[in-house]
């Protein structure tokens, strides 16, 4: 999936976690666990953004890293919710497919960062024309 997409694809999804935040019940369950859903799920499309902003393939491995923990994070929220009765697994299903997927989708940018070709050395860049080398 192209970076624009998947960016527009990590802002969906966090403002679809607002708007189910704010359906949880007004007791302490759904505080507690709407504050981490809430934390977690808008995280997903800020690290995002951030990775796209990495400075080398590390930060761009190490921020990835993070989204993949923060939608998976968000899937935990969203199954516990349900699992509490404070949400029915209709209300969270999409929501979930989505967090999976986005999952997969940081999973398969990460294995594939891993296995991109390396650069070269700084030194081993250029070579130079030095007198008395060919």
């Amino acid at each position: 999936m192209p970076t624009g997409q998947l960016k527009v694809l990590t802002k969906a999804f966090a403002l679809a976690i607002v708007r189910l935040v704010d359906e949880l019940p007004n007791r302490r369950a759904g505080w507690v666990i709407g504050d981490q859903l809430m934390r977690s799920g808008t995280s997903v499309g800020a690290n995002y953004r951030s990775a796209c902003r990495a400075r080398s393939r590390r930060d761009f491995i190490a921020k990835m890293g993070i989204v993949e923990e923060e939608a998976d994070e968000s899937d935990y929220w969203m199954e516990l919710a349900v699992d509490a009765g404070l949400l029915t697994v209709q209300r969270v299903e999409q929501l979930r497919d989505d967090a999976q997927h986005i999952v997969a989708m940081t999973v398969l940018s990460i294995r594939r960062a891993r296995e991109g070709p390396r650069s070269a050395p700084h030194a081993t860049r250029r070579t130079l024309n030095l007198p008395g080398r060919n």
